[in-house]
């Protein structure tokens, strides 16, 4: 155990001041690790797109200054006198939750993302002390013990990073509609960071699967790189038409306004479309899509605890990783331009070890 614990930890980081979303160096205090907390130095950080959201209050319920990144990944520095899972030098990460009230159905279900009492996110939330949290832009993390995972030693830490949200957001769903059934016809709208998660768990799965697109040039990828079956530029009606009544399963990635009678006419009888992307408008469908075949639109959010930590072992497993580009936290600003353009490939992650080192 550390010398250092007790005693409150200075950080740095970078935050947004207000709603242009700019991000500039931050400094501030996390709390003392407590009896039941670890403290570790933060290596990487993916940058999701609830980040630019909240960055840019796209939802409405942003504070400021806000420290975002809820995809986590670093090395264990200090434990509490009754933490057990986690030494120092151990690998570690956080994702979306960094609480809960633990007593609500959700929580004692597994499912702590849906707390009935509201769960306290890894940033821009109050804690149970009433203060906000700042996320993972920055160089250290203190965390409950209870909301942090274990990242296996066969997994890079960099591409490691994005499956705390990228990876758990297509596979709670996958998992919950129980889509993984071998030889099931599996459609994915959006080739993001998402997205190309959803190609590899369903490929890994044993599912015949087909990406929707708008983007014609990124057929070659989907199918040669992520071992997509079949690729549908959304925009050809042809193609549409053609691929109609064929597809048991969709989720939907995609965060921009988009209509959802478009998909709804891909899947066959009693198929399910599942939202796990959030665009800032509201979407819509005629309900006779729906009720003529029994069809469900469903949503998803992240998963729980512990079904994050199956996700992961189900990546060691299988040899599954985010693919990403690693930037320096310099260039974060340019990042998120790129973001918002789509002009990534797949999932920006900041080296915040090297970043802070350097400064």
């Amino acid at each position: 155990m550390s010398s250092a614990l007790g005693h409150e930890k200075k950080c740095r980081g970078y935050a947004a001041r207000e709603a242009s979303g700019h991000l500039s160096p931050f400094e501030f205090t996390r709390s003392a690790p407590g009896s039941k907390d670890v403290g570790f130095r933060v290596c990487f950080c993916g940058i999701c797109h609830t980040d630019l959201h909240q960055i840019r209050s796209e939802w409405g319920s942003s504070v400021y200054p806000m420290v975002p990144g809820h995809e986590i990944v670093g090395i264990v520095d200090e434990v509490g006198s009754e933490v057990s899972r986690f030494r120092p030098g151990d690998r570690v990460g956080v994702g979306c939750i960094v609480n809960s009230c633990r007593e609500c159905n959700a929580c004692k279900r597994k499912s702590e993302q849906y707390c009935h009492r509201g769960a306290t996110f890894t940033y821009n939330s109050t804690d149970r002390e009433g203060t906000i949290t700042y996320g993972g832009y920055s160089d250290y993390m203190v965390v409950s013990e209870d909301y942090a995972f274990k990242i296996p030693e066969n997994l890079p830490l960099d591409g490691a990073a994005p499956l705390l949200v990228a990876g758990v957001t297509v596979y709670s769903p996958i998992k919950y509609y129980q889509m993984e059934s071998g030889g099931r016809n599996f459609g994915v709208v959006g080739l993001g960071g998402v997205g190309h998660m959803a190609v590899k768990f369903a490929k890994a799965m044993g599912m015949h699967v087909t990406v929707i697109s708008t983007s014609p040039s990124k057929e070659e990828e989907a199918k040669k790189s992520l071992g997509a079956d079949q690729f549908l530029v959304s925009r050809d009606e042809a193609q549409m038409k053609e691929a109609k009544g064929t597809l048991d399963f969709i989720i939907d990635t995609v965060s921009a306004p988009h209509p959802a009678d478009l998909y709804l006419d891909l899947l066959s009888a009693n198929g399910k479309l599942i939202l796990v992307g959030v665009p800032p408008e509201p979407m819509q469908f005629k309900p006779r899509a729906l009720v003529s075949e029994r069809k469900t639109i469903g949503g998803s959010m992240v998963g729980g605890m512990e079904e994050t930590q199956e996700m992961l072992d189900f990546c060691v497993k299988h040899n599954i990783v985010c693919e990403i580009e690693k930037i320096n936290m310099d260039y974060v600003n340019t990042a998120m331009e790129r973001l918002a353009k789509g002009d990534v490939h797949y999932r920006f992650v900041i080296d915040c070890e090297n970043s802070f080192r350097a400064s």
